[in-house]
This record gives C-alpha cells, sequence and structure tokens, in this order.
C-alpha cells in the first residue's frame, strides 16, 4: 500500500492571523491522524507572510502535543541556516518529548530569498561540500559516536527519523550514498522527479536507517464533492504560487471562479506545469490523478500538499484524499 502523509505550510489566509494558522494547524493534525494519515510535516520558511511556519521545531511541539499516534516532523529544516548541534539539541527535545513519533527531513536551501538567508546565515557558504557534512555531523549527535567531541544534551541517542529532501539530482544521491529514505518536492518543482528516483534507488546503499529504498513525492490535492469545487478550492494556491514568482508573495487569498483562464495561454501554461503533481476535482476525477501518478513513480509515499483558504473545505478535501488512498490500497 502506498502511505499517505501531509505537508502543512501553516498558511495564514487573508483576513487571518498566525494564531489562528497555528490553531488550524492543530486542528488539522488531528484530523489526518483520525483519517490514517501516516507523517504530518511543516517546513522551513522565513520572511513569508503567508506562511506561520518558520519556528519549525517550536510548531512541531505545538502539532506533537494535540496529537498521539501519526508521526509529526520537518519537510524540511533548511540546514545551512543552522548549527547542526543546535538542530539534534532541538529535535532531541522533540523525541525526549513524543518518543518514536519525530522525523527531521533535511535541505540545503534557504527556505527564502538571498536578503533573509544573509540574516539567517550571517554568512552565505559556497562550499558544495558544506550540506553532507553538516549532515554526517548532525548524524553523528544523533549516535553520540564521539567523533565531534560533543555529548549533544538533548540529542544523543535520539530516535529521530533523518530524511534527504530535494528538487534536483543532488539529493537524491546523497540521500542513497547515506542510506537515508528520500523525498522530492515534485509538488512545486516537477522536472527532475523521474531521474530523481531513478538514481536514489539505482545507487542506493543499505545502512543502519534504512534497508531498501523509500521514496516519497510530493503531490498537491484540492478534493471536493465535485469538480468544479475542486477547480475552485485550488485557485487560492494558483493564486499564491503567482504571487510569489513574481516577486509580491501575499497571504492564502480566497478562491476565484475562473483564475486559471484569466491569466490567459501563456500563464496558464506555465502555472499547469509548476503544478503538473496535482489532482484536483470531485473524488473520482482525484482518484483516477493519484491511481495515475502512483502509477508512473512507484513511490512508497505521497506527501500530500493542499493549501487551501477554508478551513472546513480543507478537512473535506483530506477525508476524501484518505477515502481515494484506501480505494487506490484495495485496487491494486
Amino acid at each position: 500500500m502506498t502511505q499517505y502523509s501531509l505537508l502543512d505550510l501553516v498558511p495564514v489566509v487573508e483576513g487571518g492571523t498566525v494564531a489562528q494558522a497555528l490553531a488550524n494547524a492543530a486542528d488539522l493534525a488531528q484530523h489526518a491522524e483520525a483519517q490514517g494519515f501516516n507523517r504530518y510535516w511543516t517546513a522551513e520558511h522565513h520572511g513569508m507572510t503567508g506562511i506561520a511556519s518558520a519556528a519549525t521545531s517550536v510548531v512541531l511541539g505545538h502539532i506533537a502535543a494535540a496529537t498521539s499516534t501519526i508521526r509529526v516532523g520537518a519537510g524540511g529544516i533548511m540546514l545551512p541556516n543552522h548549527a547542526p548541534l543546535a538542530i539534534a539539541e532541538q529535535f532531541g527535545t522533540l523525541d525526549a518529548l513524543f518518543p518514536g513519533r519525530i522525523d527531521l527531513g533535511l535541505g540545503r536551501a534557504p527556505g527564502s530569498d538571498q536578503i533573509v538567508a544573509r540574516a539567517m546565515r550571517r554568512n552565505l557558504e559556497t562550499d558544495a561540500n558544506a550540506f553532507p557534512r553538516d549532515v554526517v555531523e548532525l548524524q553523528s549527535y544523533f549516535a553520540n559516536d564521539g567523533q565531534t567531541g560533543i555529548v549533544a544534551t538533548p540529542g544523543a541517542g535520539a530516535d529521530v527519523s533523518l530524511w534527504i529532501l530535494g528538487s534536483s539530482t543532488f539529493g537524491a544521491q546523497l540521500a542513497a550514498m547515506l542510506g537515508l529514505p528520500y523525498a522530492f518536492a515534485s509538488h512545486f518543482a516537477p522536472d527532475s522527479l523521474m531521474a530523481a528516483i531513478d538514481i536514489y534507488r539505482r545507487t542506493f546503499r543499505p545502512s543502519a536507517a534504512l534497508a531498501r529504498p523509500h521514496v516519497m513525492a510530493g503531490f498537491n490535492v484540492f478534493a471536493a464533492d465535485t469538480d468544479a469545487e475542486g477547480e475552485l478550492l485550488a485557485s487560492s494556491q494558483q493564486q499564491a504560487f503567482v504571487a510569489l514568482r513574481t516577486g509580491n508573495p501575499r497571504r492564502l487569498p480566497p478562491p476565484v471562479a475562473g483564475y486559471r483562464d484569466s491569466l490567459g495561454a501563456q500563464g496558464a501554461a506555465i502555472l499547469d506545469h509548476v503544478l503538473s503533481c496535482s489532482a484536483v476535482g470531485g473524488p473520482a476525477k482525484v482518484a483516477r490523478e493519484i491511481a495515475a501518478f502512483v502509477a508512473r513513480t512507484g513511490v512508497d509515499e505521497l506527501m500530500i500538499a493542499s493549501s487551501i483558504y477554508d478551513h472546513e473545505a480543507r478537512k473535506r478535501s483530506l477525508t476524501i484524499t484518505a477515502q481515494v488512498m484506501q480505494d487506490v490500497a484495495i485496487a491494486a
């Protein structure tokens, strides 16, 4: 069975507040847990008025406290922004509080633009080997193998599941070399998906963490009771994406009927390409599109992304998604 999980950027909607977004995140995680989702992840982004997950480890503590069985993690922590020791301590603390439930996905992007990157890091590392070195250092803190000369407290001996994230073949190569699970950001950067999966599976080296390759792929789902309603719900994310790509990031706007068509042929084509790994519509259409994606990629797990303006509509989308995933498993 293909597992299914949830990526929540903790969207701040137009007319809403950060406090409301965080309360919605906890409610959404509880709902996802009840619907059989395998894990709930949120991601590190900075300087974006529409995303409330910048203090990622703090948000994850909030989510884990509101749930009881679902795995909770970062998808991901942008490791170049941080000292590996600090991340070991943060996620070691989470593991101590919520044992056996914590994931840590690691990315090498800044999570924003260069201005924010400088503010976060103070200096920009240009060495291509810096990220792999930081990942290995972080592994050493969790393993408490003495390689760093420091005992991370909390952190040493923590049961934190490490993942490598990526939107290119670089992350696939690193994940395969280290024998770690791999998550590809195909929900917004689909171009290298198949090449990355091939490289990861072909060059994977078994490790103490993982005996065989495990691939997760991001996939957008905007599910509703009808195709038309699903298309309407998706327009909020479409507007937010266009705003981001044109240098005007904004809070998640309410849906607009016919938004995609209003962009013109060229704009709509760009949007369709970037968000090509998506299922939009009623249950039957969503089921077909999810089944086709799973058949094409053979992924072990889907990471569902669905930024929807109305909170109750978003929960309904997750309910439909969970039923579709269960039906797909039965059909397989």
